[in-house]
């Protein structure tokens, strides 16, 4: 007999649920780079045209993109794409443990994103699978 504290019928809910609130923080960082909202200091004058700005097209696009569930999976594996990129170019090369290499958030996105490239979108998503 498996313990289950959450019924499995609202397991697509809560796959729902956690694209949309991951799509919310991930389109974060996205406004922060290109419109300055929140204001982070590091992002002040950055060139749309360079690797940041780029990342934040992607992060802003794409976690609109996530959190509407339209094109799920191809949109998750590009958001998975680069947050490998970011972890391997900008954080592991400081230290291995991501702890102390500030590469956490970066790492877990790219799961995040990989699991949704494979799983799909889950509930309260325009995509129809």
């Amino acid at each position: 007999m498996t313990l289950r504290i959450i019924p499995q019928r609202f397991a697509p809910h809560a796959q729902g649920l956690l694209r949309i609130v991951a799509a919310l923080l991930f389109m974060q960082h996205g406004l922060a780079k290109l419109f300055g909202v929140p204001h982070v200091a590091m992002f002040d004058g950055l060139n749309l045209f360079s690797l940041l700005g780029a990342a934040g097209v992607l992060e802003l696009v794409g976690g609109l993109l996530m959190l509407i569930g339209l094109f799920t999976r191809p949109v998750a594996f590009i958001l998975a794409g680069q947050m490998a990129v970011a972890y391997f170019f900008f954080h592991a090369g400081q230290d291995f443990w991501p702890i102390l290499n500030k590469g956490e958030l970066a790492a877990l996105y790219c799961f995040v994103f990989l699991f949704f490239a494979a799983a799909g979108p889950g509930a309260f998503a325009l995509d129809r699978e």
